[in-house]
């Protein structure tokens, strides 16, 4: 699964410089527009660091909490992704679980980018909804070979009126869906939401060493 998840995270780092010109449609519309100033924000800062990354390749992480980070809704993302298991958790248990889940996605992401190539993304118009208080933002890549690939972005505008990601799909398959799989699975072999948190603590740390 992380494999899926780490190419997922390259593919969403790519987008703003390799978008193909004529299809930038998506940054008239505020959540396409998101995506593609995060981007570029983020794959700035890599090229602008490389030396320091180079040392340190941990500098990353800091990277990718500072800039994309703010824009991803972890704890409605943690919801959905345990599902049943959130509703039974306790408010410190569901605390835990989006500290150590929001650690997680930080290390997968860093390693995407650590190994990031570019790829050509195509923007494709953003569809309107009903409620305007959510968006799509979808896209198709093309890999080195083989067909097109589409990834699609979903967003939501909170009471603030920001837009926050809250799941990201490759090719129809969620990262939520994904994610609520493998969590779910690890929570019935272990025992408890509490066993699952603190092997993602134990990993997270050991990744900061």
């Amino acid at each position: 699964m992380f494999r899926f998840i780490a190419f997922l995270l390259i593919l969403i780092s790519s987008q703003l410089i390799h978008a193909e010109p004529q299809n930038q449609v998506a940054a008239v519309n505020p959540a396409g527009n998101l995506i593609q100033v995060t981007a570029k924000r983020i794959l700035g800062r890599i090229e602008q660091d490389r030396s320091q990354i180079n040392t340190d390749p941990r500098h990353v992480y800091d990277l990718v909490d500072e800039i994309l980070l703010p824009h991803i809704d972890f704890k409605r993302m943690s919801r959905w992704v345990l599902g049943k298991h959130w509703r039974r958790a306790s408010d410190t248990e569901r605390e835990a679980f989006v500290e150590e889940f929001r650690s997680l996605i930080i290390r997968t992401y860093s390693t995407a980018l650590l190994e990031y190539s570019g790829q050509k993304i195509n923007f494709l118009p953003v569809r309107d909804s009903a409620d305007p208080n959510v968006a799509s933002v979808r896209t198709e890549i093309q890999p080195g070979s083989g067909p097109m690939i589409p990834i699609s972005y979903d967003l939501y505008r909170n009471e603030i009126g920001e837009w926050k990601v809250y799941d990201v799909a490759i090719d129809g398959i969620s990262l939520i869906a994904n994610y609520r799989s493998s969590f779910g699975a690890q929570i019935r072999r272990s025992g408890g939401l509490s066993h699952v948190i603190n092997q993602m603590k134990a990993k997270n740390q050991q990744a900061k060493k």
